[in-house]
């Protein structure tokens, strides 16, 4: 029987930096293997929160959305894989090697998830990207797939506090 975990992490981000910190900090959880599957609109967040995810992993070339090449490697430690599958639909994943992507031994992350099938996408570490109003900026939702990623937020939440303890005593 599977187990459900329902963790749920809410960010609310002000600036494009603050996005990028959020990637960055949440790198230092990641190990291969690890899907994290991003949601949200065009312009949301999601090519934002990578560049910060690549760099906390140690990633030399910039990243960006792969919308034209749909596959980006990243060397790092660990190696990333960015995933862009806007231009896709369903039956072109496996020609264009989305399926080989998942299995490699890096951390691979997915803009628009939601055209990933269920099966591939279950025990990812969801993150929804939305805009807030002009005070809040972007909200970002962290949500479980499994108990890996309920790991991960758990980890990142506790790391997200620790560091705003350490800012307020500065």
């Amino acid at each position: 029987m599977k187990e459900s975990h329902n963790t749920e992490l809410v960010l609310l981000s002000c600036s494009a930096e603050e996005t990028r910190r959020f990637g960055a900090s949440l790198a230092h959880l990641l190990a291969p293997g690890d899907l994290l599957c991003l949601f949200g609109d065009l312009g949301a967040g999601k090519t934002t929160f990578v560049q910060g995810l690549a760099r906390g992993l140690g990633t030399h070339e910039p990243a960006t959305s792969p919308s034209f090449t749909l596959i980006h490697e990243h060397s790092g430690s660990p190696p990333l894989y960015h995933l862009d599958l806007y231009r896709l639909g369903s039956g072109d994943l496996t020609e264009v090697g989305v399926e080989e992507a998942l299995r490699a031994p890096a951390v691979v992350v997915v803009e628009w998830a939601e055209r990933l099938p269920e099966e591939l996408s279950a025990e990812c570490l969801r993150i929804e990207f939305s805009f807030g109003d002009e005070a809040e900026g972007r909200r970002v939702v962290f949500r479980t797939g499994g108990s890996r990623s309920a790991e991960i937020i758990s980890q990142f939440e506790s790391s997200l506090h620790a560091d705003s303890v350490d800012r307020n005593r500065h």
